[in-house]
């Protein structure tokens, strides 16, 4: 358990500074996309800024739980074994988020995109931390 609360940690202050690095990525070279964030679906209430930043937190931990019952199956090296993880976590978490949002949600398909993407770094991202911090 420690080893997953430690890894997750980790994960979660990488992603942190990657959420943050990703959000300003867009604002400067996407500043369209950027600008749909403006749209009355948003919340821009500043009291909610925390729940941004604690979101890298929470993915991170669950997904160092799933890494502990996942990492057993996962064959290959360092590299392979993040990006396969990655990969496990879009397709069965982020594909169908998104899928989900695009039905019901008025957004454009590059604001899910960049959600998309954002989403399977996170899992590669975090795939590569607990390789190295609970092989």
């Amino acid at each position: 358990m420690k080893k997953i609360i430690i890894s997750g940690i980790a994960a979660g202050i990488i992603l942190l500074i990657l959420s943050v690095l990703g959000l300003y990525i867009t604002i400067w070279f996407f500043p369209s996309i950027a600008a749909q964030y403006f749209d009355p679906a948003f919340s821009m209430q500043s009291s909610r800024i925390m729940m941004y930043l604690v979101h890298p937190f929470i993915i991170s931990m669950a997904l160092a739980w799933f890494w502990s019952r996942v990492k057993t199956v996962l064959k290959g090296s360092f590299l392979t074994k993040g990006i396969e993880f990655g990969l496990i976590y879009t397709v069965i978490a982020i594909f169908p988020m998104m899928w989900l949002i695009y039905s019901a949600v008025n957004v454009s398909v590059e604001m899910l995109a960049t959600w998309f993407v954002l989403g399977l770094f996170q899992g590669i991202i975090s795939g590569l931390i607990f390789e190295k911090t609970n092989p």
